[in-house]
């Protein structure tokens, strides 16, 4: 070939290849905008509500104190989140809720709400008094004059007003004030706990007391976060995983060995096996946990039965893979000795794949500890239920985003005890 054909071929053999780096990116792009308008992105861009996103964040942190008037008798509670387990005692309020016949809540910064035997008052800085008389016939609201704002909702029937301060509701049979607060409120000790508004010091001298057992009492059977119940939820869901998982490698092991094809010459078992293996991981564990929440009904035992025959599954495939590729001299090593297949089994084969198969079973033990949480809210057990319930009422974004945390703390810890485990039983190591 002549030095211009050469010259030639090099040439177009370039020119293909920067057509080739050129198009994969173009390809690539034209891909993503097919999928930003077939997946209607801009539509869900339009429709999305940044108020109720950014309501929804600030009551994963905050909670949020009702002070509730029924309009039909005038009597006024006040409670922590709204709930009957947070009341505050009858003729007890906050500091800035002041009972009588005529109840004011001071919001600061010159926002001041006032419950009247008739007329409910908000006086609103730099925008004036509003005045509404709920009755039979609605709510009456009489607004400063101008054009309303927006953050002012006003019907025959019902009066809502969002300020930075806090939130009015009235309609005709009840009047509403949430003021919202850092923190989870409660979170350590109810009310009519004698702890409740005590000091981490305070506390801490309480116990060294004497009176540690009751602390921790009042910590544990705390009424409105439950913790008892959280931390049985959290074991619920690691038993499952653990059930599901190990169970499965003790099943999935014997088989492997009928998978595997330098142990099991006859095409069909292996056939049969691999088959079934494909069948157990081909249906997924959410789809196993609704079959079997159906046949057995709700529980963790369900949950820990869907994890069990999908990892059978997995486990089946990767243990049969690594049976395959061990060394046959350290099996004719036994053999040489008179040993019997079992005992080639144990001491030949064994040794060789037990790193690989507990580096496996300790990977999908963590990784099984998340997917308890969600098919625990589907069986109804662990933390995932709890998880699920608190969104469904979408009332206490707080506990959700404590779940949240629980959650991810148990898979850190999940995380770190599989890698020490990993180490030493493996390596042989102990850190």
């Amino acid at each position: 070939m002549s030095d211009a054909a050469i010259l030639t071929e090099t040439r177009g053999l370039f020119r293909r290849k920067r057509l080739i780096a050129a198009a994969l990116p173009a390809i690539v792009l034209a891909y993503l905008i097919y999928i930003f308008f077939a997946f209607g992105v801009p539509d869900m861009i339009r429709t999305a509500d940044t108020k109720n996103a950014r309501i929804l964040v600030s009551d994963s942190y905050s909670h949020k104190v009702h002070v509730t008037r029924d309009n039909r008798d005038g009597s006024v509670d006040v409670a922590i989140e709204g709930e009957r387990k947070g009341r505050y005692p009858a003729g007890e309020a906050p500091a800035w809720v002041t009972l009588g016949d005529t109840t004011e809540i001071d919001l600061e910064n010159g926002h001041l709400i006032t419950f009247g035997p008739e007329l409910i008052t908000y006086e609103i800085p730099g925008y004036g008094q509003i005045t509404a008389q709920p009755g039979n016939r609605g709510v009456n609201a009489e607004l400063p004059p101008g054009e309303v704002p927006d953050w002012i909702n006003a019907s025959k029937n019902r009066l809502s007003i969002t300020t930075d301060a806090g939130r009015l509701t009235i309609t005709r049979n009840r009047s509403e004030v949430f003021r919202y607060f850092n923190g989870w409120e409660l979170f350590f000790f109810t009310l009519d706990s004698p702890f409740h508004g005590m000091g981490p010091g305070e506390v801490l001298s309480r116990a060294m007391a004497g009176d540690a057992a009751a602390i921790w009492r009042d910590f544990w059977t705390n009424k409105m976060w439950r913790h008892s119940d959280v931390a049985w939820a959290i074991f619920e869901t690691i038993l499952m995983a653990f059930l599901g998982t190990v169970g499965a490698a003790i099943i999935a092991l014997p088989l492997a060995f009928l998978a595997a094809r330098n142990f099991t010459p006859l095409g069909a078992a292996r056939f049969a096996a691999r088959r079934l293996f494909d069948f157990l991981r081909g249906v997924d564990g959410l789809i196993w946990t609704v079959v079997l929440s159906r046949a057995f009904g709700p529980g963790p035992m369900t949950g820990a039965l869907a994890i069990l025959l999908t990892d059978s599954g997995t486990f089946g495939k990767i243990f049969s893979e690594a049976l395959e590729n061990v060394d046959d001299k350290q099996i004719e090593g036994i053999r040489s000795t008179g040993a019997k297949p079992l005992q080639r089994y144990r001491f030949g084969v064994i040794p060789q794949v037990t790193p690989i198969l507990l580096s496996q079973i300790l990977y999908y033990l963590e990784s099984n500890v998340r997917s308890a949480t969600i098919i625990g809210a589907i069986t109804g057990g662990g933390i995932g239920l709890l998880l699920t319930q608190a969104i469904i009422t979408q009332k206490d974004w707080e506990e959700v985003s404590y779940y949240i945390v629980l959650i991810i703390l148990m898979v850190m810890l999940m995380d770190t005890l599989s890698g020490w485990l990993r180490r030493r039983l493996i390596h042989g190591k102990p850190a």
